[in-house]
């Protein structure tokens, strides 16, 4: 599998496209002001504590205050708390050396959030969630900094290796490295990139997590809460964080600042790849030259279609998603089940790029073609999960119940990405109505007697070739009637480009005359 990311940057922000095998498989918008980003730390204020729900309401800069429950309190609370403190009040100029920061016990997990955050005090919290739709911020006190290979957690010493590499004595050896190199109240996750690295690059990857740490630590001196300490790094940067590896082939961006910014990253962690950065400098924009604006317009909206002529329907209610799968127009054999299984394994495919372009999450309720033979269900259950494996977002699927239902549940981290395809009609306006001929022909006269009036000469009224057809037709036509009353020739041109009821004037030099 070839992997692309695409990089436009405009003057609103970033949008970035990964593509897999030049099929669009995720897109990603960063707006240039964007705040509360996954990943932001903050210095938040405790403004109300709501005990029936074992909740916290904090002020961290939002319109809205956002939410902070039990459950998502670390369970090294107190030493966060008095971390914060602490490094709010240290001198100036001054790191405190974390490794000689004590640890308080950790509290339990059946504790009331009264009997932590009672005082309303600062406290440092990382977005776990982004604002969406009415709601806050979601936020964690589980602080996290993650790397390309390993991921720090402040204020334990446990060290963790990902579940997704299997073989044990490579599990083995990368806990010997960690356990080694890693710095004192630092705890380490893991992560499954780190296989097969040698000490040095996992040791490189922990010196910048923790040199980021100590960063957080100076940006607390004199802090006044609600404030960010921290940003997640761009979401470009992120993504190759996450995903970079040998699949990468091409990375292209429109933009200096972004490509050298880009070029300087992808050279630090991994300087093999620097050169699959390229800087696009067409007369295209860059989402045109790859096929992206095409992809991204058949890809959203209602309904989206599948080569076999079948079509997904896609709803949003308040609760769930809801996807439609509608067999179409071609058949693959004469039997009816197996038509219904290969359909369905196509839509499949479809369903688990459009969760992963879209972003949806929550629970997608999927109503798949009823198939009678159980062992073709076990197929389609197997073949989603298959689907899903590049899916970075958590998720769990149902197996297909007896009314052909799959249920899917995916992880809902910020706002879904909801592209308008349709177009405002520029004759109508979306009104669904026009001005009557005889109408328009008055506007035109109307501004065509204002433009002689002002002694312009040589006029040529550019129309719709439907219209032209009506002001040129006939003897006398409305042109030459035109040309009498106001004594000088008037000329008419058609123009296919233009809509039913669009209309524009022209010296006699051929510039536009603006009205």
């Amino acid at each position: 599998m070839t992997k692309e990311l695409i990089i436009n940057s405009h003057p609103q922000g970033v949008d970035i496209a990964l593509l897999e095998d030049k099929i669009l498989v995720e897109l990603h918008s960063e707006k240039s002001d964007a705040n509360f980003a996954v990943g932001d730390i903050y210095l938040g204020k405790v403004k109300k504590l709501i005990p029936g729900l074992n909740a916290a309401f904090l002020a961290v800069g939002f319109e809205k205050d956002a939410f902070l429950h039990y459950t998502d309190l670390s369970p090294y609370i107190k030493s966060i708390l008095k971390f914060t403190q602490q490094s709010i009040h240290q001198k100036q100029n001054q790191v405190n050396d974390f490794a000689k920061f004590k640890v308080e016990p950790e509290i339990i997990k059946t504790g009331k959030i009264n009997d932590v955050l009672g005082g309303k005090p600062n406290i440092l919290v990382q977005i776990l969630k982004e604002p969406i739709a009415a709601k806050g911020p979601r936020l964690s006190c589980e602080l996290s900094l993650p790397g390309r290979f390993v991921v720090v957690t402040p204020f334990n010493d446990i060290v963790a290796v990902s579940r997704k590499i299997h073989s044990s004595e490579e599990r083995k050896r990368l806990q010997k490295i960690v356990e080694a190199v890693k710095p004192k109240n630092l705890g380490v996750i893991v992560r499954t990139a780190a296989e097969g690295k040698n000490t040095a690059e996992l040791h490189e990857d922990l010196l910048g997590l923790e040199k980021t740490w100590n960063t957080i630590q100076s940006n607390l001196r004199n802090a006044v809460a609600p404030s960010r300490i921290l940003s997640e790094q761009g979401k470009t940067n992120s993504i190759l964080r996450d995903l970079l590896n040998a699949d990468f082939n091409k990375i292209v961006v429109n933009d200096k600042k972004i490509f050298a910014e880009t070029k300087s990253y992808i050279q630090r962690i991994a300087p093999d790849k620097a050169d699959i950065i390229t800087l696009h400098n067409n007369n295209n924009t860059v989402f045109d030259s790859f096929g992206i604006t095409k992809q991204v317009k058949a890809s959203f909206g209602k309904t989206v279609n599948l080569p076999s002529g079948a079509y997904l329907i896609i709803e949003h209610t308040e609760a769930l998603h809801v996807v439609d799968v509608n067999s179409g127009y071609k058949s693959v054999s004469n039997n009816q089940e197996q038509n219904a299984l290969e359909t369905n394994l196509e839509a499949a495919a479809e369903i688990a790029r459009q969760l992963r372009l879209r972003d949806l999450g929550g629970i997608i309720v999927v109503d798949f073609i009823d198939m009678k033979l159980m062992e073709n269900k076990k197929k389609l259950a197997d073949a989603m999960e298959q689907f899903m494996l590049n899916d970075r977002a958590k998720h769990a699927l149902v197996p297909i119940s007896k009314f052909g239902l799959m249920q899917i549940t995916r992880q809902r981290m910020r706002p879904e990405m909801n592209i308008n395809t349709s177009e405002l009609c520029p004759s109508c306006l979306g009104s669904g109505k026009i001005s009557s001929t005889l109408i328009l022909e008055d506007e035109i006269e109307k501004n065509l007697s204002y433009l002689i009036m002002q002694k312009h000469k040589g006029l040529t009224i550019e129309v719709h070739p439907i219209l032209h057809t009506y002001l040129t037709s006939g003897f006398p036509s409305r042109r030459m009637k035109w040309s009498w009353k106001y004594k000088q020739r008037i000329k008419m041109k058609a123009n296919n480009s233009f809509h039913m009821t669009e209309f524009k004037f022209f010296d006699e030099t051929g510039e536009e005359i603006k009205l």
